[in-house]
């Protein structure tokens, strides 16, 4: 008996790789040690299993992939497969992505199990919310921790509901004379602001230049709706016919906001959406540091574009 304890406090590794493993669903204690045992762990089954019984722990394991870490006991191994302390993968969505490249990130994720692949994004939504007609714009941009094997599902689900966290509470936060009818809007306009700067200090500023085109029946004329109504015809460049071929996302033809977002927003674009500087800019033009020059004026606006883009 003194062995067996002994035994139970000493690592089954104690160098090298963590030696992934699986407890299949509906597995007794004696299946899970032989499963553990198979997967290469060089521990005794029969051994685990009375451990198990000893310790009143052989009826709470749960089914689920793990990791087993150099150092680990076979009673620190228990109670990880008591506490269902899963291995643990990550991915990471990208603040700017499209909808598009979301599904491409995940489908491309080993540690997923890719439930959703096959399916429309139509189809796809539908299974998340019935809210909304369109995907774009509706997840939010973060790292996801998962247990290896989860479903692709459950990361979509996660980051909607985390985006619906995110906007209501800027959404709560804003000022209520901002011509936004809900916050659907102001995650158009977000995803617009994501996409126009990379320099996160100029983002209150851009917004502020939207806002002040919206209140006064102004088009947008901003490149990258036009950019995403374009799909796949956009090559890198973006033409005058271009400007000049209406779409649903085409603000130089059209006034108001685009019909749905036109990609991920982060935090930060939502914040300056519903939180826009205050300024009486109309117009901006990018500088050559990556900055942008603002103008109340067409004029000094026109200047502005000779000095930085001709």
């Amino acid at each position: 008996m003194t062995y067996f304890f002994h035994w139970a406090k000493e690592p089954i590794i104690t160098d090298g790789d963590p030696i992934p493993f699986t407890v299949e669903a509906g597995s007794g204690v004696g299946a899970a040690a032989q499963q553990i045992a198979e997967a290469g762990a060089p521990v005794n089954p029969y051994m685990l299993s009375m451990l198990a019984r000893a310790t009143q722990t052989a009826s709470k394991i749960k089914a689920g992939t793990y990791e087993l870490k150099p150092g680990t006991s076979p009673r620190k191994l228990l109670d990880q497969l008591v506490r269902g302390e899963f291995a643990q993968e990550s991915l990471t969505i990208i603040e700017g992505w499209t909808f598009k490249q979301m599904r491409q990130a995940v489908a491309a994720n080993k540690g997923l199990k890719h439930d959703t692949v096959e399916l429309s994004d139509t189809e796809l939504l539908a299974k998340i919310t019935t809210d909304y007609k369109a995907a774009e714009g509706l997840f939010f941009p973060d790292t996801y921790l998962f247990a290896k094997g989860s479903s692709d599902l459950h990361i979509y689900k996660q980051a909607h509901a985390l985006l619906l966290s995110r906007l209501g509470a800027a959404w709560e936060k804003r000022d209520p004379s901002l011509p936004y009818e809900n916050p659907y809007q102001a995650l158009v306009m977000a995803s617009i602001i994501e996409k126009e700067t990379g320099q996160k200090s100029e983002r209150a500023m851009i917004a502020g230049v939207f806002v002040n085109r919206l209140r006064l029946g102004m088009m947008l004329q901003t490149d990258p709706t036009v950019i995403y109504g374009m799909g796949d015809k956009y090559a890198g460049n973006i033409r005058k016919r271009d400007l000049e071929t209406d779409t649903p996302y085409n603000t130089y033809t059209r006034t108001g906001l685009p019909p749905t977002p036109i990609a991920l927003p982060g935090v930060q674009s939502l914040a300056a959406a519903l939180g826009p500087a205050k300024t009486d800019a109309l117009y901006f033009v990018a500088r050559k540091d990556g900055t942008s020059q603002f103008s109340s004026n067409l004029s000094d606006h026109n200047r502005a574009v000779n000095q930085y883009q001709r």
